[in-house]
């Protein structure tokens, strides 16, 4: 009897980590319905109701991050990646894994532990420009590295081997035709006629300097009907956004429509996309892979405090080659972004040529890529009826 593929992930804190973890997770499946697959995380990030909500097994660790803002409490970090590997590999043991994949932030870390521990395959992928500490660690530990971006090979250990496989995104993403779903999008969102839309896109818990400059943009526009303001909020600063936006006498017009309105999450992301004409968004690997793959103008704004100032990198990816703007963080305020967003929006050929500029790459592919490389693996790992106990 054929033994099922299975296959434990290490991803949490952020969506930047989890939704590319899932990706992964819906590509395994398509090459093969029986695999089991479930994750590794911690008790503190996102992972523990994404994960379960899209219908996988969350097996939590404890773990602290690898950030040097922890004070003394870093020097609890070795003690910290013992204790969480030793239970990682428990998880492996009982889940009878044959490969461990490590998506990158500090809750994949400990997979990635254990793994080595439990003497099992496994991979790491890096998704930033800029490799976060979790990857730099956790490089020396696997001879099997990917990444989203060529430029990661030069920042991790043994980054000459690495293979390029692009950003895993979702397939409704990866197979987006934006102008087949563009109506169905609009009236989801409940579009005015001939109003052209701005998604502003904080990341999976909102971003307040976005939230702030939305807000503002709305009021100084309140009285304009060509032009609609999608502001996804993040669940935390949904009540007060909207409190401001009733405050600067942005509402519902039964004839017109709003001029914004503001959302905590957006299921459907292909749908935001199909109905976006430009987006105003952070820079997190997983947004700038979909930006290039979908073919979305956008105004990046890097979040600042970023490890290694990542985002930045990211962004340039896009900036470079003439798909998005660059704003600093700093600079993006209303009167910013409606100096830099009116004339863009006056220029559709303009938008069209930024939505072209982007450089796909294999961001489409890269689910179904690093898949095929776990497949891989697991054939040459110790299959669960052959292997002996897992020892230190």
């Amino acid at each position: 009897m054929r033994t099922p593929l299975s296959v434990v992930i290490g991803a949490g804190g952020t969506g930047g980590h989890i939704y590319p973890g899932l990706a992964l997770a819906e590509a395994l499946r398509r090459a093969d319905p029986d695999a089991v697959i479930s994750f590794i995380g911690t008790e503190r990030g996102l992972e523990t109701t994404l994960i379960p909500a899209a219908g996988y097994r969350l097996h939590t660790v404890d773990m602290i991050p690898f950030d040097p803002a922890l004070g003394a409490r870093r020097f609890l970090l070795p003690a910290a990646l013992l204790r969480s590997g030793a239970q990682a590999r428990s998880v492996l043991r009982t889940q009878k894994a044959q490969v461990v994949v490590g998506m990158g932030g500090y809750p994949s870390a400990p997979a990635i532990v254990g793994a080595k521990l439990a003497g099992l395959p496994s991979v790491i992928h890096e998704s930033n420009a800029v490799p976060g500490r979790a990857n730099q660690f956790a490089a020396r530990l696997t001879e099997h590295l990917t990444v989203a971006f060529d430029g990661s090979r030069a920042h991790l250990s043994g980054g000459e081997r690495a293979l390029t496989v692009g950003m895993p995104i979702a397939a409704s993403l990866a197979a987006l035709d934006r102008p087949a779903l563009r109506e169905e999008a609009r009236r989801a969102f409940g579009i005015p006629d001939g109003a052209r839309v701005v998604l502003f896109n904080g990341g999976s818990l909102g971003a307040a300097r976005l939230t702030a400059a939305a807000v503002g943009l709305a009021a100084r526009w309140r009285d304009r009907r060509d032009v609609h303001l999608l502001i996804k909020t993040g669940p935390a600063a949904l009540a007060e956004t909207r409190h401001k936006l009733a405050e600067a006498g942005v509402g519902t017009d039964a004839a017109s429509g709003p001029v914004a309105q503001a959302v905590p999450y957006l299921d459907r992301m292909d749908l935001a996309y199909a109905v976006a004409d430009l987006v105003v968004c952070r820079a997190g690997s997983a947004t700038i892979a979909e930006l290039a793959t979908t073919g979305v103008p956008a105004v990046l704004v890097p979040y600042p405090h970023a490890p290694g100032d990542h985002q930045t990198h990211n962004a340039r990816v896009l900036s470079d080659a003439g798909a998005a703007h660059l704003v600093p963080d700093a600079e993006t305020t209303s009167d910013r972004l409606a100096e830099l967003i009116d004339p863009l929006l006056a220029d559709p050929a303009r938008l069209a040529v930024m939505g072209r500029a982007a450089d796909p790459g294999n961001h489409a592919r890269a689910a179904d890529l690093l898949a095929g490389t776990v497949v891989r693996l697991a054939a040459t790992s110790v299959r669960p009826s052959d292997a002996r106990e897992f020892t230190a």
